[in-house]
């Protein structure tokens, strides 16, 4: 997920395997600055990150921001992702300016723009992020599991709060309540219906369906939409609702 402030300033949320086209995006735009946040660190989060070309250039100069939630420091976890056996240049080699901060309650500014956090409800822990400028808000919320209470995770309410009057709310939405009940309770992801139910109650102006299971077609992921916009329709909320795809830019 790629966030841009008004004076074009460059924030990314986690390394996954877009990280290898943003990289290539990156060069060809001449820009070498970025800040990087992290939600948490298990591999889908984190896979793109040796193939971030601007890493391995000594022009580039990136700030990461993360929790290591007591399991040593953002630095000495991300060499974990570069190390032999599984990849071959490691972390320390790279030629790029890498400042390491571990941030588990953030609340910094980049620019005109301001960044909080909040813990997810996930596996091994977890940092939701809201971003706020001039008036304009988004709030990100992947990996959140609302049924469920994961050490370290809030109540469903402290998210709605979190969230509350968002201009763009995106949040993790990856089973049907069918899939969740008969086996996927506890592994960390949200009903789809569930986090409507958050957006609605927090009252966002739109509501983009995140971390959608792999396994759904394009018309699979059209019916839950669908489906979204029925129980608005139902409700009287007056509210855009649309699944997230790749290369979809929206701006607030």
């Amino acid at each position: 997920m790629e966030v841009r402030s008004s004076r074009d300033d460059i924030i990314i949320v986690d390394a996954g395997s877009g990280m290898r086209r943003l990289g290539n995006r990156m060069l060809a735009e001449g820009r070498f600055e970025y800040t990087l946040l992290f939600t948490h660190l298990h591999w889908d989060h984190v896979q793109g990150l040796p193939f971030f070309k601007p890493v391995y250039s000594p022009k580039t100069k990136m700030a990461i921001y993360g929790c290591p939630f007591g399991m040593g420091t953002m630095a000495s976890l991300l060499e974990g992702v570069m190390c032999a056996p599984y990849f071959p240049v490691p972390y320390k080699a790279l030629l790029s300016s890498l400042t390491h901060v571990d941030a588990c309650d953030l609340d910094i500014r980049i620019s005109d723009m301001r960044i909080t956090s909040i813990p997810v409800n996930h596996p091994n822990k977890g940092l939701g992020y809201r971003f706020e400028e001039k008036g304009r808000s988004f709030v990100f919320l992947t990996d959140n599991e609302l049924d469920f209470a994961h050490d370290g995770g809030l109540a469903f309410d402290d998210y709605v709060e979190f969230a509350r009057g968002a201009d763009l709310l995106v949040h993790d939405a990856e089973y049907s309540l069918e899939q969740y009940e008969a086996l996927t309770r506890g592994w960390g992801h949200s009903v789809y219906h569930h986090a409507l139910d958050l957006a609605i109650r927090a009252g966002v102006k739109r509501f983009g369906l995140f971390h959608i299971n792999q396994e759904r077609s394009d018309d699979a992921v059209d019916e839950l939409v669908a489906d979204c916009r029925r129980i608005l329709d139902e409700k009287g909320v007056d509210m855009e609702c649309f699944a997230m795809a790749q290369d979809m830019e929206i701006t607030l």
